[in-house]
């Protein structure tokens, strides 16, 4: 795809804050960010040439503390155009952004300030102060907490609002020169297992990895990008920051994941990225609805999606005309225009990473004529190594590698990749460098694949996530989870087996849909410890048999605990990018997991 005249080439910005100095230069009037005021209740816009300015103020407050190129600093924010700013200003002094989770634990916020040494720390309200100020009191590099919100706080001098820290006008911004391959954020991984470690992202790796996923997809200004997964999530800030500054597309912040469907309606966006958890959810409500409605909206409904798949497989050149397809209009008359209208009716892509999309999930959206487009990568490579394209997508892959960036398979058919997005290592953990990357430049994902033909990459696994059963029978977990969770009963699952003779889940389940399903099996749905009753492992595990025909014998379950109660970010279940802590769920499950294999020994 050709670069439109409105993109900032790589060559052009050189560097991250040079890609912000280019585009307030070509479009300083344009929208940059939408957000919206609580104190007020309305949505402001902000013009590139009016976050120049802000950046110019945080600069000049930011040079105050007497930081030197290279120091770190952290920020501590939901999105918003303040999150954009403060990088911004950072970057173009030579400081190094740090970024956290808001919802991240606060022992763990602390660990990685310290673990880097940050300096400055930019936090947004009286809340997160009062959850982190037990843990940080120890950290002696840290000269400045600032608020965006003001907190009262005499007793910690560090402490500071933003509006008393910034000057009324901080003049020129500034952009000091450097080495585009000089490190430009440390992005610490979530820590399924031990400690998060700091993923050192270059300028170069980040803005070259941002131009190549703009040959793949590259918004314009006419679109527009509603952003909601953390911006401290790489992919959000490589796709839905970097990229959409580099091709001028304006960005909607939405004001929370709970409010997440009032924003796509009012707002409308045209693009958006997102973990599967969020598809999965969206799906399961539409078929939650559908279950309590009449059977033939059911049958429109799954007319529809199988007649737009079969219309998006014969324009992707995979199937033959169909005369099926003159029902087309009908359907997405009456069944997906409907859908798409809850998602603001003018979505054009909708983009899945930072997990496996199941291809079922993807389906049902590319069916009612919603292009899901999955992608592939690890924040140590920027993060995108491969996605799907609108002309080329292939739902069960992750697609194609990105332009400049190498993949083949190494031993036990893992993944390796090379290219200008590899990371430049491990913040101050050489041995972990050196066993995420060879010498030649070729790291390690950690996933087994297959290649084919055309070069499009599917994930079949996780080398250290595989199940060996005690009679040698190997079982990757994540597929068969992915297929549990086609249940809408099951909202998050975890399958245990290793050295075991057989397989075992423990689910959370829906309360609405254990409601009714309880109640159909003539239980009582209210008595908590019924789902430890007979009754209930036996109707959970006829439905997982349901959702396993298709994988073999071996790879059935045979014992199951249930619970209600979710696994989240705050009860340390999971990670701030929504991955599963396998060891934890199954620490905190050590009595089921006893009773699931009592007197047998799994044997």
């Amino acid at each position: 795809m050709a670069l439109a005249s409105h993109v900032v080439t790589l060559e052009e910005a050189n560097t991250l804050d040079g890609l912000f100095a280019a585009r307030v230069k070509r479009t300083p009037d344009a929208m940059a960010y939408r957000d919206f005021n609580a104190e007020h209740g309305n949505w402001r816009d902000y013009s590139w040439a009016q976050i120049d300015r802000q950046v110019a103020r945080w600069q000049a407050a930011l040079e105050k503390e007497g930081l030197a190129p290279g120091d770190r600093v952290a920020i501590m924010l939901r999105n918003s155009p303040e999150w954009v700013i403060f990088d911004q200003a950072a970057l173009g002094l030579g400081l190094v952004g740090v970024p956290l989770y808001t919802q991240d634990r606060p022992d763990n916020a602390a660990y990685i300030m310290g673990n880097a040494g940050c300096k400055v720390v930019l936090i947004e309200t009286a809340e997160q102060w009062k959850a982190l100020k037990p843990c940080i009191g120890d950290l002696k590099a840290l000269v400045r907490i600032v608020t965006v919100k003001p907190v009262a706080d005499p007793a910690e001098p560090r402490l500071v609002a933003a509006t008393d820290w910034l000057p009324a006008d901080g003049g020129a911004t500034r952009h000091l020169p450097r080495d585009p391959k000089a490190l430009a954020s440390i992005v610490y991984t979530s820590g399924t297992t031990g400690r998060p470690k700091g993923v050192m992202l270059s300028h170069h790796n980040i803005l070259s990895n941002a131009a190549a996923s703009s040959t793949v997809l590259a918004p314009t200004a006419e679109d527009l990008f509603l952003s909601f997964l953390p911006l401290s999530h790489t992919l959000e800030r490589t796709a839905g920051y970097y990229l959409t500054m580099m091709c001028g597309a304006p960005v909607v912040f939405a004001r929370s994941v709970t409010q997440l469907a009032d924003d796509l309606q009012t707002q409308k966006p045209t693009m958006l990225i997102s973990v599967p958890r969020i598809y999965e959810r969206v799906n399961n409500a539409i078929r939650s609805k559908l279950a309590d409605g009449p059977p033939l909206r059911k049958k429109l409904f799954e007319l529809a999606v199988e007649v737009g798949y079969a219309r998006f497989e014969h324009a992707q050149g995979r199937g033959g005309w169909k005369p099926s397809f003159l029902l087309w209009p009908v359907l997405n008359a009456l069944v997906a225009k409907k859908i798409l209208a809850r998602l603001g009716g003018r979505m054009k892509v909708a983009i899945s990473g930072g997990a496996a999309l199941s291809p079922e999930i993807a389906r049902v959206f590319i069916g009612l004529g919603l292009p899901v487009l999955q992608g592939y990568g690890l924040t140590e490579t920027s993060p995108v190594i491969a996605a799907n394209s609108p002309g080329d997508n292939l739902p069960e892959s992750v697609g194609r590698p990105l332009p400049g960036v190498e993949v083949k398979l190494g031993d036990k058919d893992a993944l390796l990749c090379r290219g200008p997005n590899v990371m430049l290592g491990y913040w101050g953990n050489e041995e972990a460098t050196r066993a995420m990357i060879a010498p030649d430049g070729w790291l390690n994902t950690g996933d087994t694949a297959r290649i084919d033909a055309q070069g499009r990459i599917t994930i079949t696994g996780r080398i250290k996530d595989i199940i060996v059963m005690s009679n040698g029978e190997k079982i990757p977990p994540a597929d068969m989870e992915a297929a549990i969770v086609r249940d809408t009963l099951f909202e998050q699952v975890l399958l245990i087996g290793e050295g075991k003779a057989y397989l075992s889940v423990i689910a959370v389940i829906n309360a609405d849909l254990w409601r009714k399903a309880a109640e159909q099996a003539g239980m009582s749905p209210e008595a908590r410890d019924a789902l430890g009753g007979k009754p209930a492992q036996q109707l959970a595990l006829a439905r997982i048999g349901a959702q396993l025909k298709e994988f073999p014998g071996y790879a059935q379950v045979r014992r199951i605990s249930l619970t209600l109660d979710p696994w989240t970010v705050e009860n340390g279940l999971m990670t701030p990018t929504m991955k599963l802590k396998r060891a934890k769920v199954m620490e905190k499950f050590n009595a089921e997991l006893d009773r699931m294999y009592e007197g047998r020994g799994g044997q």
